[in-house]
C-alpha cells in the first residue's frame, strides 16, 4: 500500500509539473497573440484613416482626384474588411527552426533557408533555436516590418506543413495553437527531431500534448466543414502549393482530404497571383449539400469574393436543380449521345406552335406567295449553316427575300447590273417594311430558348423522331416522362446549357439612352446620398455575371457525366484547372465515356498528377470494412491507409418488423455516443421515407440519399440496406463504398430484406 501511495504521489507530482509546463507554454502563446491583436488594432486605425483621407480627396472635384479617391477607398476597404474579420484560430501554428544555410530574408520578413546550416547541430546532438515563426490566416508585420504572423500560404510557412521526422529540414518543433477569439485554449506539439536536445533562450525546448494531427482528427463534426489549415499534411501541401500551369489532377480515396485540399488550393492561388486570378476561380461541387458544407471554408482562410462555389446543378443562371433522375434516365441524359438529340431538337423546335406554311407579301404592286414546299426548302438551306440556330435567322430572312425576288421575275427584266442592284434594294426594303413579313418571320423562325426546346422534348412522339437511332424506345419514354415534371435535375441543367450553346443569343440593338440634363453637372454624385454596394454584394453580383473563369476546380470529378463535362468545360476555355476525384467512388456507369468528355473539356493542356494515400477520416476498423466493398467494386484498387484506430468495430443489426423503427433506434443510440452529427444513408428512393423515420430526433441527425453523401462526413453513420444501395444503379457498389466511408468514429449497418444477413447480422455484401 505504501509503495502504491508513493507511486501515486510521484505520478501526481509528474502530472502537476507537466500541467505547469503546459500552462507556461499557453501563457507564452497568449502573450504573443495579445501583441498580434494590438498590432491588428493599429492596422485597423490606419485603414480607417486611409478611408477618411480618401473621402477628403473627393472634395477636390477634379477627375484625377476622384479616380485616386476611388482606388484608395477600394484598397483600404478590402484591407479593413480582412482585418475586421472574426477568425477562429486566427494564429494557429508555430515552428521553431535551426539556423539556415541561406541568410536571405523573404518579402514576409522570414528567412528563406530550408536546410540547416553546417554546424547547426553540435557534436553532442544539441542545438540552439535560431528563429521562431508563428503561422496564421493572414500575415502581420510589426512596426519594424518583422513578422509577427506569417500567412499560411507564404513560402516561409511551407515547412510547417511539409516537415516530417523523416525529412525535418530546419524544423525542430511544430506546434498547433488552439484559440477562441483572443484567448489561447491549448497547444499540441510534434517533435520533428526527437533525437535532438534543443534550447530556446537558454532553456530546453518543451514538447506538449500527443500530436496536433490526432487532436484535430478527434474533434466532433458539425454541419459545416472546418478548414484544415492547422493540420495540412505534407502530401496535401504539395498539391495545394503546386504551380497552377495547365491541369493539376489529384486522385485520392475517401478521407484523404481532397475537397479540403481543393478549397485551400483556391485560397493559395489567389494569394500567389491575385492579378492573374482576377478573372475568378470556379469550384464545382457535385451536390448542393456539399456546397453548403464547404462554403464557409474560404472566408475562414481570408478569401472570398473572387471564388464562386457552385453545385453542378446550379451552373446555369435562372435554373436550379431540385429533383433527381432515376439511374436509367440519368444514364440517357448524361450520355454524350444526347448531343445529337439536342441538335435535332433545336432545329425541329422551329416547326412547333403552328409554324405558318404560306408567305404572302405585296411588292411593286404585285402579290407574291411562297408555298409550304418552298418554305421548307428555304429552312433546310438556312439550317445547313454551322452557326447557332437563333443566329441563323438573318440568313433565313435573306433566303426568303431571294426566293421572293426570284418569284417576282424582276431581276430577269433588267440587264443593267447597277439598275438591277438598285431595283433589288428597293424590292427588299418594300417587303421588309411590311408588318405581314415581320409577323411571318417571327412565327416561322421564332427566337428559341433552351427551356422552349426542353419542354418540346417532353412530347414522347416528338422526342422519338428527334432521337431516332440514338435512344431506344424505353429511353425515349423515360426521358420524355421525366421532362414533364415541374423543376429540373442536375442532368437537365447540363442539357439547358448545351441548348444555350446550340441556339445562341441574337445580338440586341443597343438602346439609345435618353440624355438627362443633370448628367451635364459634373461631380453631382458627390452630393447625392447613394447606398454603397458592400464588398460581398459586389462579389456575388460579379460572380453571377461571370461565365468564364481564370481557374476551375472540379471536386468529385469522377461523378461528372459527359454532358456535364461539356458544361463545365465551357466555363474554363482559357483557364488553368485543378481536377480532384477518385474513380473508385464514381457514380457514373460509363467511366471511359466520361474520361473522353473530360479530356475534351481539358484540351491539350499538360497534366500534372498527384495521389493522396492517407485516410484521415475513418478509423482503421471502418476502413477495413469498406475495403471489402472496394475489392468488389474495383478489383485491384488499393485503399488509402487509415492513420488511427479507435478499437470500436462497426456494428451490424437486422431490421425487425419495421425497418424505420430499427433505423430510428440506431440513430438515437449513436446520438448518445458522439458529440457531433449522425448521418443516415439510404437508397435514393427511400429519402423521403428516411426523413419521416427520423422526425423529432433533432438537427444533429441528417437523413440523406446515397448520391447525396458524396464528400460529407459525420461522427457516426447508419448505412441502411447495403443491397438496396448496391442494386440501384450499375455503379451501385461504388456508391455503397462511399456510404461506408463517411463516419469518423462509429458505423452501424442495418440489414433489410434483400441483404441476406448471417447469424451475426453481417449482410452478404460485407462478409469475407
Amino acid at each position: 500500500m505504501a509503495a502504491q501511495a508513493q507511486e501515486s504521489a510521484v505520478g501526481s507530482v509528474h502530472d502537476s509539473a507537466h500541467d505547469s509546463v503546459r500552462d507556461r507554454e499557453i501563457d507564452i502563446e497568449q502573450e504573443h497573440l495579445d501583441r498580434v491583436y494590438r498590432r491588428l488594432e493599429e492596422k485597423i486605425h490606419e485603414a480607417e484613416f486611409l478611408m477618411n483621407d480618401a473621402a477628403k480627396r473627393g472634395q477636390v472635384g477634379t477627375p484625377g482626384a476622384l479616380a485616386e479617391r476611388d482606388a484608395q477607398v477600394f484598397r483600404a476597404g478590402i484591407h479593413l474588411n480582412r482585418l475586421n474579420s472574426e477568425f477562429e484560430d486566427f494564429l494557429f501554428g508555430r515552428i521553431d527552426l535551426l539556423p539556415g544555410k541561406d541568410g536571405k530574408k523573404g518579402p514576409d520578413g522570414a528567412y528563406t533557408a530550408v536546410e540547416p546550416a553546417e554546424g547547426a547541430v553540435r557534436a553532442d546532438n544539441t542545438a540552439d533555436i535560431a528563429e521562431t515563426l508563428r503561422i496564421g490566416r493572414i500575415g502581420v508585420l510589426d512596426q519594424d516590418y518583422s513578422p509577427l504572423v506569417i500567412d499560411w500560404r507564404a513560402p516561409a510557412a511551407a515547412p510547417f506543413y511539409r516537415s516530417t521526422p523523416v525529412d525535418p529540414g530546419r524544423v525542430v518543433r511544430r506546434r498547433v495553437i488552439r484559440s477562441k477569439g483572443r484567448k489561447v485554449l491549448g497547444v499540441e506539439d510534434d517533435l520533428m527531431r526527437p533525437e535532438l536536445t534543443a534550447f530556446l533562450d537558454g532553456r530546453e525546448l518543451p514538447v506538449i500534448g500527443d500530436g496536433a494531427l490526432m487532436a484535430a482528427l478527434g474533434r466532433a463534426r458539425s454541419h459545416t466543414m472546418r478548414d484544415i489549415v492547422a493540420s495540412i499534411q505534407a502530401e496535401q501541401d504539395l498539391v495545394i502549393r503546386a504551380p497552377a500551369a495547365s491541369v493539376t489532377y489529384v486522385e485520392g480515396g475517401p478521407g484523404t482530404g481532397k475537397t479540403a485540399v481543393a478549397l485551400h488550393r483556391a485560397a493559395y492561388l489567389l494569394y500567389q497571383d491575385r492579378r492573374r486570378y482576377a478573372g475568378g476561380i470556379l469550384i464545382v461541387s457535385p451536390t448542393p449539400l456539399l456546397v453548403a458544407y464547404t462554403e464557409g471554408v474560404l472566408p475562414s482562410l481570408g478569401e472570398e469574393g473572387q471564388v464562386a462555389i457552385r453545385a453542378v446543378g446550379s451552373l446555369v443562371d435562372g435554373a436550379e436543380a431540385t429533383l433527381y433522375d432515376s439511374p436509367a434516365v440519368a444514364r440517357a441524359k448524361g450520355s454524350s449521345r444526347m448531343l445529337r438529340v439536342l441538335r435535332k431538337a433545336a432545329r425541329g423546335a422551329l416547326e412547333l406552335n403552328g409554324s405558318p406554311d404560306r408567305l404572302r407579301v405585296v411588292a411593286f404592286g404585285r402579290r407574291l406567295e411562297l408555298e409550304a414546299a418552298e418554305l421548307d426548302h428555304v429552312r433546310r438551306t438556312a439550317l445547313g449553316g454551322t452557326a447557332p440556330v437563333n443566329l441563323l435567322r438573318p440568313r433565313a430572312r435573306r433566303l426568303l427575300l431571294d426566293a421572293l425576288w426570284a418569284r417576282s421575275g424582276a431581276g430577269s427584266r433588267q440587264t443593267d447590273p447597277e439598275l438591277a442592284a438598285e431595283l433589288r434594294s428597293s424590292f427588299d426594303e418594300d417587303i421588309t417594311s411590311e408588318d405581314s413579313f415581320t409577323e411571318f418571320l417571327d412565327a416561322w423562325w421564332p427566337e428559341l430558348t433552351p427551356g422552349d426546346v426542353l419542354a418540346a422534348m417532353a412530347d414522347e412522339r416528338r422526342l422519338g423522331r428527334w432521337a431516332r437511332r440514338v435512344l431506344n424506345p424505353g429511353e425515349v419514354r423515360r426521358v420524355a416522362r421525366s421532362l414533364r415534371r415541374e423543376g429540373h435535375t442536375a442532368h437537365d441543367i447540363a442539357l439547358l446549357d448545351e441548348l444555350h450553346a446550340i441556339l445562341g443569343v441574337p445580338a440586341r440593338p443597343k438602346r439609345r439612352r435618353e440624355l438627362d440634363p443633370l448628367d451635364q453637372l459634373t461631380g453631382l454624385e458627390e452630393l447625392m446620398p447613394v447606398r454603397e454596394e458592400s464588398q460581398r454584394e459586389r462579389a456575388e453580383r460579379l460572380a453571377q455575371e461571370r461565365t468564364e473563369y481564370a481557374h476551375v476546380i472540379v471536386d468529385e470529378a469522377q461523378d461528372l457525366t459527359p454532358m456535364q463535362w461539356r458544361m463545365v468545360g465551357r466555363r474554363g476555355r482559357h483557364a488553368t484547372w485543378t481536377v480532384v476525384g477518385d474513380p473508385a467512388q464514381s457514380s457514373w456507369s460509363d467511366v471511359d465515356e466520361a474520361a473522353e468528355a473530360r479530356d475534351e473539356a481539358l484540351g491539350t493542356r499538360p497534366r500534372r498528377r498527384f495521389r493522396l494515400t492517407v485516410n484521415y477520416r475513418n478509423p482503421s476498423e471502418i476502413a477495413e470494412l469498406a475495403a471489402k466493398v472496394l475489392a468488389l467494386a474495383m478489383p485491384g484498387t488499393e485503399a488509402p491507409s487509415a492513420v488511427r484506430s479507435t478499437g470500436v468495430r462497426p456494428r451490424f443489426t437486422v431490421a425487425g418488423e419495421s425497418l424505420g423503427e430499427t433505423v430510428r433506434a440506431e440513430a438515437a443510440r449513436l446520438l448518445d455516443l458522439v458529440d457531433g452529427t449522425v448521418g443516415v444513408v439510404v437508397a435514393m428512393n427511400r429519402r423521403a421515407e428516411a426523413a419521416r423515420w427520423l422526425t423529432g430526433l433533432g438537427d444533429r441527425v441528417v437523413p440523406l440519399g446515397s448520391l447525396e453523401a458524396k464528400g460529407l462526413e459525420y461522427d457516426a453513420t447508419v448505412v441502411v440496406s447495403p443491397a438496396e444501395i448496391a442494386d440501384e444503379s450499375p455503379a451501385g457498389l461504388r456508391v455503397l463504398y462511399v456510404a461506408l466511408t463517411r463516419a469518423t468514429q462509429q458505423l452501424t449497418v442495418v440489414s433489410g430484406e434483400r441483404d441476406e444477413p448471417d447469424a451475426s447480422g453481417i449482410p452478404d455484401l460485407l462478409r469475407d
